[in-house]
C-alpha cells in the first residue's frame, strides 16, 4: 500500500501549478492534503476529485480559507470521524480519522505556535489530546498518523537548529512532546529507516530557502510500533514543487 501525505498551501493555487501531474505521478492508494485553505461553502464538492477515488474533507468553520484536510482514497473506509474526540478540533478543520480493517489513518494538520509563539499553550493542550487520541485508537488496532505536524523533532531534521531554537517548531516544548508520542508506542518511519539522512520537507518562500536547501522536516508518516516490520519504505519527494512543503510516501504492507 503506497499513501502520500501532502501540505499543498491551498488546493485551489495547486491546482494551477502541476498539482494532477504530481498526483498521477504518485499513484497512491491514499493522499492525504493539508492547508486546503476551503471555506465552508466548498462543503458540497472537492475541488479535485480524481476517477477511482472518494475524498473525504474538512474546512475551518472559524476562519475563512484557513487550513483544512482531506483524504482521498481509492480503497473504501469503515468509518470517518472529523476532529478528536466528540469532534473537538473540527472547527478548525485540522483532523480526519479513516478506519480501515487493519489499521486507523490519522490525517493531520497541527496548529502552528505563531509569531512571538502566541500559540504555544494552545498547541501544547492540541499535542496532550492528539497523544491520548492516538493512544485509545492504537488499542483497538495499529494506526498510521501523517501530515504537517509543524515540529522539526531532532537538529538533523532543520537546517539552522540554533538560529531556531525559540522558533515556532523547533521550541524544547514543542519537540519534547513529539518525542513523548514517539516513547509511547510510535515510530517516525523516514528516521527510522534512514537515521543519518539530512532531507527536508518545507521551505520558507524568503531567502531563496528551497534553492539553498535551508529547510526543516515537518511532515511525518508515525506508525505504531508494533507494525514497524510492515514498513517498506517511507520518503520525502523534496523534487517535486508547487507548495512551500514536498509530498512524503509510505509505502507499508497491508
Amino acid at each position: 500500500m503506497k499513501i502520500v501525505s501532502f501540505n499543498v498551501n491551498g488546493i485551489r493555487a495547486i491546482l494551477k501549478k502541476g498539482l494532477e501531474d504530481s498526483f498521477k505521478e504518485l499513484n497512491a492508494d491514499i493522499f492525504i492534503i493539508q492547508e486546503t485553505k476551503l471555506s465552508e461553502e466548498s462543503h458540497d464538492s472537492f475541488p479535485y476529485e480524481p476517477d477511482g477515488y472518494e475524498a473525504y474533507w474538512t474546512v475551518s468553520k472559524e476562519r475563512k480559507g484557513y487550513s483544512g484536510v482531506a483524504i482521498l482514497t481509492k480503497i473504501k473506509p469503515i468509518s470517518i470521524h472529523y476532529g478528536m474526540e466528540n469532534g473537538e478540533y473540527d472547527e478548525e478543520g485540522r483532523i480526519i480519522t479513516l478506519e480501515f480493517n487493519d489499521f486507523y489513518l490519522v490525517g493531520a494538520y497541527v496548529p502552528n505556535s505563531g509569531e512571538e509563539l502566541k500559540r504555544l499553550d494552545y498547541r501544547m493542550i492540541f499535542e496532550e489530546k492528539m497523544r491520548k487520541y492516538l493512544k485509545n485508537l492504537d488499542a483497538k488496532k495499529p494506526v498510521i498518523y501523517t501530515g504537517d505536524l509543524n515540529v522539526a523533532h531532532k537538529e538533523i531534521d532543520i537546517k539552522n537548529p540554533k538560529a531556531n531554537e525559540r522558533n515556532a517548531g523547533f521550541t524544547i516544548e514543542e519537540r519534547t512532546k513529539f518525542s513523548k508520542l514517539l516513547d509511547e508506542g510510535f515510530i517516525d518511519t523516514f528516521r527510522y529507516l534512514y537515521p543519518n539522512e539530512v532531507k527536508y520537507s518545507w521551505w520558507s518562500y524568503r531567502f531563496h530557502a528551497r534553492e539553498n536547501n535551508a529547510g526543516w522536516r515537518i511532515d511525518y508518516f508515525l506508525v505504531s510500533s508494533r507494525i514497524k516490520d510492515r514498513i517498506i519504505d517511507s520518503k520525502i519527494h523534496n523534487e517535486i514543487y508547487g507548495s512551500d512543503h514536498c509530498p512524503i510516501e509510505l509505502d507499508i504492507l497491508f
